[in-house]
Parts: C-alpha cells; sequence; structure tokens
C-alpha cells in the first residue's frame, strides 16, 4: 500500500479550491497553528503529521500518532462585523460534510466545535484571532485504533477507523476538508452564520440532552442564529455564548 502521506507532492494535484496554497507541510512540528501564522495569505494551510504541542480549546493538548490523523490550520481574514468565534462552528461543519462525503454519514456537531459520529469524538475544532486574522486549527483522528486513542473522557475519543470499521485515506479527507472550508467560509462570509444555521441546527449533537455549564443545568435546546447554545433552565431560557458543556447522565 502507498503511503498515505499529506505532503505537497501528494496533495498539491489534488486541491480543488485556493484553500490550500500556499501549502506548508512539516513532518514534524510544535503546532500547525503556529506554523501559519507566519503566513501572509488567507487560504495558506499548515500541515503535520504529528504535532509536539498540539492544543485544543481551554488548554487541553491535542495528541495523535504520527501519521494517524489529519493536522492542519487554516489562515483566514475574516471581514469586519463577522465574529471569529462563528468560525469554530464554520470549521466544525465543514469537518462533518467532509467526513461524510468520503465514509459515509452520521456526522454531528457538539457544540461549539467538536465532531461526534457513532457516539465518539473525531474532531476538534480551535479558532485563535491573531490582530485581523483568525488561525483555525483542526484535528481529525482518521486511522488510530481504538487501543491508540485517548481514554477517560465523557465523550469517548473515537477515529473514522474505530468507528466506521474501515481504513479511510487522510490525503482524500484533507483536500475535501479544504474544499468543504472554502464553501462554509465564502458563504459565512458573505451571508453571515445565519445561512449555515439550519444545518448546524440539522447536526446538533446536544440538542435534548441533560447539560452541565457555567450558568447551570438544564436541556439543551439548539443552536441559535448567532451561534450561541441554547440551554433551557429551570429559571428560564438562557443563550452561551461561551464555556465548556458537559452531558449529564
Amino acid at each position: 500500500m502507498t503511503r498515505d502521506t499529506l505532503d505537497a507532492v501528494r496533495i498539491e494535484p489534488l486541491l480543488r479550491s485556493r484553500f490550500g496554497r500556499p501549502y506548508l507541510y512539516h513532518e514534524r512540528c510544535r503546532s500547525t497553528q503556529d506554523l501559519v501564522a507566519t503566513a501572509e495569505t488567507e487560504g495558506a494551510v499548515a500541515v503535520a503529521e504529528e504535532q509536539t504541542e498540539g492544543r485544543g480549546r481551554l488548554g487541553r493538548a491535542w495528541c495523535a500518532p504520527p501519521g494517524t490523523a489529519i493536522l492542519c490550520s487554516v489562515l483566514l481574514a475574516p471581514p469586519a462585523g463577522r465574529p471569529p468565534p462563528q468560525l469554530a462552528l464554520v470549521g466544525g461543519l465543514a469537518t462533518a460534510r467532509a467526513v461524510e462525503r468520503i465514509a459515509g454519514g452520521g456526522a454531528q456537531i457538539k457544540w461549539p466545535n467538536d465532531i461526534v459520529m457513532g457516539g465518539c469524538k473525531l474532531a476538534g475544532v480551535l479558532a485563535e484571532a491573531r490582530g485581523s486574522s483568525v488561525t483555525l486549527g483542526i484535528g481529525l483522528n482518521v486511522s488510530q485504533a481504538a487501543t491508540a486513542l485517548p481514554q477517560g473522557a465523557t465523550l469517548p475519543a473515537g477515529s473514522l477507523r474505530s468507528v466506521t470499521g474501515r481504513m479511510h485515506s487522510r490525503a482524500h479527507l484533507l483536500v475535501e476538508l479544504l474544499a468543504q472550508l472554502e464553501l462554509a467560509y465564502e458563504r459565512w462570509v458573505n451571508e453571515g452564520l445565519p445561512a449555515l444555521a439550519d444545518e448546524l441546527r440539522a447536526r446538533d449533537y446536544l440538542l435534548g440532552w441533560a447539560v452541565r455549564c457555567a450558568q447551570g443545568a438544564g436541556t439543551a435546546a439548539g443552536i441559535a442564529d448567532d451561534g450561541r447554545l441554547v440551554l433551557e433552565l429551570d429559571s428560564g431560557r438562557r443563550l452561551i455564548a461561551s464555556g465548556e458543556v458537559t452531558l449529564v447522565g
């Protein structure tokens, strides 16, 4: 079998959108977020086979054995008036679309930035503002065996291999991801998040679940047009802009 590399020789001929140009590839780096931050062109992408200091939301680490995941970051330059935190949902939607096109249906979004399939977390998205730009990092578990995945989380970690029982091409997934991200991003730029809200709500993993967050315990009641989580509490309905949300029970 040909090695499932993500190097430029393999990926650049497959690209079908402006995202991925330039394509910054490293076998190993601290974080693709730091690599792409040095680029000057919107749509630049940094990709690594391994990260030594990969990070997720709230200071968490994101780890994967070398050559088993998609670890990438995209440089974006959102226009004034478009809230950068919404890009976590835009990136999550693009990732869910790409997963379904390559591996089949059932990809959902766990607000605000996780992708879930078969009851397992497959991917996470991190949007970091840097001046007028945003570095959008995406980590997607692809070919890890179940025994190589992190253990002990409330929402168990998964990979496309562990969830579907099949191996999938990381190269084809990455190319599809970049194409879907450009489509979702351009629509967000031109029309705002309400243009994507129906699809986000259709993929809402938390809908109807009992959850807990800093504001209290209640029932997740959907995703608002502006990307906030709708939470039904005993004290009434609240809109949650950010924070950690965990399932109860």
